[in-house]
């Protein structure tokens, strides 16, 4: 008579799961370390708000982008963890973090030369490769983390409309209003089926209002 139950079958799944729980832990150590980069840029780049003078974000831009030499580490050692057949598996480990990554870099592109940072600069930045079509094998960054990173900027500048205006900047509301109302025309381009990023995009449309409300004021 056979043998029923083979306890030697669970051995391969019991290694399997030892191993994804190492991994794991090893990724989230590096998480740890991403989230304190993107931390130390975003206190940074928030010290706009306080003082929206040029000088004042001409600094935190250069500063901002010397502290992306630390994004770009903590990426690269969070690449090397990840074996090509392995990155979806754990995609969900680090996506906010890189959405966040990607959103800090459009916005210090967009203090530096007011204009939405492009893909190849993104990667330059980052140091990491944008898989545009989804066949790219290594790891890399999501459209959807790239376009997440994007739609973030319009809360931000939303605030700042209001911040210029009361630091006595009347022209940077009118500024911002072409951008967002540019970044949102773009998104309208796009059929998006991600239902987060959706969300986020029709949330854009409020941001436009409260930029216009803004300029209406300061125009009145």
């Amino acid at each position: 008579m056979s043998q029923i139950f083979e306890p030697s079958i669970f051995d391969s799944i019991i290694a399997t799961i030892e191993d994804d729980s190492k991994q794991r832990e090893l990724i989230k150590e590096v998480q740890r370390e991403l989230e304190k980069s993107a931390r130390q840029i975003s206190t940074v780049l928030n010290q706009v708000h306080t003082n929206p003078t040029k000088e004042a974000i001409n600094s935190s831009v250069e500063t901002a982008t010397n502290l992306f030499r630390n994004i770009r580490k903590n990426l690269s050692d969070l690449s090397k963890l990840i074996s090509p057949e392995l990155v979806y598996k754990f995609n969900n480990m680090w996506s906010y973090s890189v959405q966040q990554a990607c959103f800090l870099a459009a916005l210090t592109e967009y203090f530096r030369s007011e204009r939405l940072i492009t893909i190849s600069e993104l990667e330059n930045v980052l140091g990491i490769k944008v898989s545009l079509n989804g066949d790219y094998s290594g790891f890399h960054i999501t459209i959807e983390d790239v376009l997440n990173g994007y739609v973030n900027i319009t809360s931000y500048l939303s605030r700042l409309a209001l911040n210029s205006v009361t630091h006595g900047d009347f022209a940077r509301p009118l500024r911002i209003s072409r951008f967002v109302n540019d970044l949102y025309t773009g998104f309208q381009l796009l059929n998006l089926k991600n239902d987060g990023l959706r969300k986020k995009f029709d949330a854009i449309k409020y941001d436009v209002k409260k930029i216009e409300e803004v300029f209406i004021v300061t125009s009145n």
